[in-house]
């Protein structure tokens, strides 16, 4: 069941491709002009969002659930440290970072773990470090599909459970662990040009 679950995941991921996505190039923008070095990436998948760090001078260290996506980076050159497990589950190791980034991720976890998951990441960060979430808002065309699971949270198909965040949940959550931008960002699939983009939130936070 394992082996069925993690090739669906790695289908859904690298529809994406190789490219980096454009959140991830404006954030290792912002990473260099701040002068970040340490970086933690959450949920890495096959690391197609890494590279643009590490080849800009940075120190890379990934959290990813499933081990193909963990053998799928290291085939395509990444050589630093990926911890397997859920970022459920962190922290995984006692380093503070200074920047952490997190790309479509926090959406598919329930409130409870949504909750855990920005502390913890905000109690992995340096003093005056930044962490970066990019993630589904209501304006994408999925929203209000599927089973409704709560407010604002959907079962958009068997298994797949999103929450889409607007101005109002994103200051609800996120406003204690130093909220200091929210911008919109559309992510277009880069290897698929007939599809539509995505409408994504880009979160920045700085610990206090």
């Amino acid at each position: 069941m394992t082996e069925i679950w993690e090739s669906s995941f790695i289908e859904n991921q690298m529809m994406w491709g190789f490219e980096p996505s454009d959140s991830a190039i404006l954030t290792k923008d912002f990473f260099l002009e701040k002068k970040m070095k340490d970086i933690l990436i959450p949920g890495i998948g096959y690391g197609r969002n890494a590279k643009v760090f590490t080849e800009n001078g940075m120190n890379v260290t990934g959290i990813e659930i499933s081990k193909t996506a963990i053998e799928l980076a290291k085939q395509n050159g990444l050589d630093f440290q990926i911890f397997h497990g859920s970022v459920t589950e962190m922290p995984f190791d006692h380093k503070l970072y200074d920047g952490i980034f997190c790309y479509a991720l926090i959406h598919l976890l329930s409130h409870e773990e949504r909750e855990k998951f920005i502390k913890d990441c905000y109690n992995q960060l340096k003093p005056s470090g930044f962490m970066v979430f990019t993630t589904i808002s209501k304006d994408a065309p999925m929203f209000g599909k599927g089973k409704q699971l709560g407010k604002d949270h959907f079962e958009i198909t068997e298994g797949i459970k999103m929450f889409f965040y607007d101005s109002d949940s994103i200051k609800q959550e996120f406003e204690k662990y130093g909220l200091i931008e929210v911008s919109e960002i559309v992510e277009p699939h880069k290897n698929l040009e007939n599809k539509p983009p995505f409408k994504f939130m880009m979160i920045k936070c700085q610990k206090r």
